[in-house]
C-alpha cells in the first residue's frame, strides 16, 4: 500500500509541484550530471534546511528513487493527517530532544538495503537561510554504512513565481577520508565541520553563478 502511495504521489503531483518550485538546478561539476536524480544504489541525501516543505523538494527532485526523510517528531506528529501522510511516505521519525538511536537504526538498515536516506544535518529550520552548524548524524550513517553522500544546496524562496535555486554537488565517500568506521569524537566533528562547509561552498558556487546545468 505504502508503494502504490508513493507512485501515485509522485505521478500525480510531479508536475503540480515541478511547476511550484520552478527549481533552476545546476551541479557542482559535468561528471555528476547525468546520475545525479536517477542514480542506482543507495546513497544519504544532505542538504540545508530552511523551510518545511524543504523534503517535498526533495521528494520530487529525487523522483525516480524511494527517500526516506529523516523528520523531526515536532512535524511528525503535529496532527492526524500529518502522521498517516509521514507514515505513507516512509519517513523516520526523530525526536532531537531525546537521546534515542532508533532512527539511526532504521536508516542506516534502510541504506543497507541499498535505499537511499535524506537528512537535514542542521536538525531544525534556519529561517533566513543561514547555514547552521551541522549535527552529525549523516557523517556517522556514511561511516557505519560506506555509503556516499550527495550534497545538495537550495535556495529557500518558495511561492508561486518564483524559482528554487538547486546545487547538486559531487558525492562525498567519507570512508576514504577515515581509517575506521567508528572513529573518536574529534574526527566526527571534523568530518561534520567538512560536511557542513561543503554545503556552505556550494551555497558559495551557486550565488556567483557557477557550476554545470
Amino acid at each position: 500500500m505504502k508503494r502504490l502511495f508513493r507512485i501515485f504521489v509522485k505521478a500525480t503531483g510531479l508536475w503540480s509541484m515541478w511547476l511550484f518550485f520552478l527549481p533552476k538546478i545546476r551541479h557542482e561539476s559535468k561528471e555528476n550530471r547525468r546520475s545525479t536524480f536517477a542514480f542506482k544504489g543507495p546513497a544519504i541525501i544532505v542538504t540545508n534546511h530552511n523551510h518545511f516543505i524543504d523534503f517535498i523538494l526533495m521528494f520530487y527532485l529525487f523522483a525516480f528513487r524511494y527517500v526516506r526523510c529523516i523528520v523531526g517528531k515536532t512535524l511528525y506528529e503535529s496532527s492526524k493527517f500529518m502522521t498517516l501522510m509521514m507514515n505513507l511516505l516512509g519517513s523516520i521519525k526523530v525526536d532531537r530532544f531525546s537521546f534515542g538511536m532508533n532512527f539511526f537504526f532504521e536508516a542506516t538498515k534502510h541504506l543497507r538495503k541499498k535505499g537511499v536516506v535524506l537528512i537535514f544535518p542542521e536538525g531544525r529550520l534556519s529561517r533566513d537561510g543561514t547555514i547552521l552548524p551541522f549535527k552529525s548524524s549523516a557523517v556517522m550513517m556514511a561511516l557505519r554504512t560506506g555509503v556516499d553522500i550527495i550534497p545538495v544546496y537550495h535556495t529557500h524562496k518558495y511561492g508561486l513565481g518564483k524559482r528554487v535555486g538547486v546545487m547538486v554537488g559531487d558525492r562525498i565517500n567519507l570512508c576514504q577520508l577515515c581509517d575506521t568506521s567508528t572513529p573518536d569524537d574529534e574526527k566526527i566533528a571534523e568530518l561534520t565541520l567538512l560536511l557542513e562547509n561543503k554545503i556552505k561552498s556550494l551555497r558559495d558556487l551557486y550565488e556567483k553563478g557557477g557550476g554545470v546545468k
